[in-house]
This record gives structure tokens, sequence and C-alpha cells, in this order.
């Protein structure tokens, strides 16, 4: 800010400090999502962002990528809080996942291209509960090739557009604490998932699909809480996106989260977490 004297707004936005959520929208990637709500903070404050100067003037990240297409519960870190993201990533999470029988696309949900086609007449909701007992507890489970997951530094989703061969990760353990069928409308059926860091909604359609026989791809995918972070009570909708309204909740989700453990003990615990923090 060149020494010039900031406003008060700007001083109140520069001393924020901790965690909070937001609603992220269908359609925007999560970093553009943070990217939006980065300049909105930045315009009301009145900080001159010129070009790229704007990397070093507010410090903020996001605990846990949702794909473009899926909406809900992004937990976003402040100042601080961005210290904190870690954790966020590695503990649990909830969603909402709309799936659909008799297809399957590349991109294992709606926005990719159909790869296969089989009936699932077959398939009836006593079928699809039992399923959902083998996908219940420690799992194995393949990430998907699309995804944010890296290979030599590049995301495989990059590599996969341009048309580069990738091979499939190899499976890894995760971990689902709840999943149940909440309904079924052939084609369509609705799951609600709890699971650990690293699950991927989209892999665990698709194989759902394999296992009944047919073939399965995911619609739509909300996520309803991310640690103690729900969406009802705590994901703040674009609108409320204000210093004051941020300042409001971040007093509010500080009492939710725990006393902060030894850092030691974390990492030991969830290696290779990485929080996504735009500086």
């Amino acid at each position: 800010a060149g020494g010039a004297v900031l406003g008060r707004a700007a001083d109140r936005l520069f001393s924020l400090s901790g965690l909070f959520a937001v609603r992220k929208p269908k359609g925007p990637t999560s970093a553009a999502v943070l990217n939006l709500l980065k300049e909105r903070l930045l315009a009301e404050a009145g900080v001159q962002t010129n070009g790229n100067k704007r990397n070093q003037v507010l410090k903020i990240g996001h605990g846990g990528t949702l794909d473009s297409a899926a909406t809900g519960v992004l937990v976003v870190g402040i100042g601080k809080g961005t210290k904190m993201l870690g954790t966020m990533l590695a503990g649990s999470k909830k969603y909402t996942a709309i799936g659909m029988l008799g297809k399957a696309t590349d991109t294992l949900d709606a926005t990719g291209k159909v790869t296969e086609e089989k009936p699932y007449d077959q398939v009836t909701k006593g079928d699809l509960e039992n399923v959902l007992q083998k996908f219940t507890g420690d799992i194995m489970q393949v990430p998907p090739l699309y995804s944010a997951l890296k290979k030599d530094g590049e995301r495989l989703s990059t590599l996969m557009k341009r048309g580069e061969a990738v091979e499939a990760k190899p499976a890894r353990p995760v971990r689902v604490y709840s999943l149940s069928l909440q309904q079924f409308q052939p084609p369509l059926f609705t799951l609600d998932v709890e699971c650990g860091g690293g699950f991927y909604v989209r892999s665990l359609v698709n194989d759902i699909g394999k296992e009944l026989s047919t073939c399965a791809t995911m619609q739509e995918l909300t996520r309803t809480k991310q640690g103690p972070f729900t969406l009802e009570e705590h994901a703040l909708h674009e609108d409320r996106w204000t210093i004051d309204e941020i300042a409001r909740s971040l007093e509010h989700c500080t009492a939710l989260l725990p006393r902060e453990p030894s850092r030691k003990r974390l990492k030991a615990e969830h290696p290779g977490g990485a929080a996504v923090i735009c500086e």
C-alpha cells in the first residue's frame, strides 16, 4: 500500500484470522471461488491491486478442492488460519451425491463424455443397499484419472485434456464412516456419504455401478459438511462475502475448532496432506 494510510476497512480485513466456510456455487473451480472472494474483500477495503502485487497482499487458502460441477461447503483460511487448513483436508467430510445408472463417463461425472451405456432395469433398491455395505469402512479406492492429483507436478486432469496417456494411480486406502441410500428413482439414486480425506465420491459412484453389473456416473455433488462446518449453519452465501460477515463468522467458527494440538503429531498422522494456499 506504498506507505499510504489504509482505511479502517483495510485494517479490519488484514486483521482477520482463522477459518470460516463459504458456499461454493456450481460452475467455477474452487481456486476461482477463492480468487473472487479475495477480489471482493480487497475491493471493499479499497486496496488497490495492480497486476501481481495482490498476491502478497492477502493470505487466503482453502482446505480441500471441490470439483467445478460440485457445490457446498468450502472451508477457507485467512491470515494465520491458512496454517490450520491441513487439518481440514485430513478430517471428515459429508456429501450428498446423485448417481445415474446405465451410463459411464470419462470424468466419472456429468461433465464428461459418455464412454459406456448398459441396461440397469434389473437393479432393485435392495441390490443397491446391499452393495453399499461393501463400500463402508476401510476400503481401497482408485482415484479418478480426471482429478487434481499430480504426476510430475502437473494435474492429471490437465494431462488428460491434452490427450496424454495417463496411467491410473494405484488404489489407496480410504475411510467411509457411513454410507446410506436416500432415494432410488431409477436411473437416479441419491447417497449420503461421510468419509475421510482423499476420498472421491465420483469413484464411489462409478464403482457401485460396476458392482451392480451395470455402470453409473455422478450427476450432482454437494458437500454438506467439512470438519465442524455445515452447509446450513456456517457456509456463507455469495451475497455475504463481506468483511463484517466474515469477521462475525470467524468469531462463531473459532468456537467450533479443537484447541490447536501439537503440529508434530498431526504431520505424522497425515503425511502428504497439502493445503491449497494462494498467497
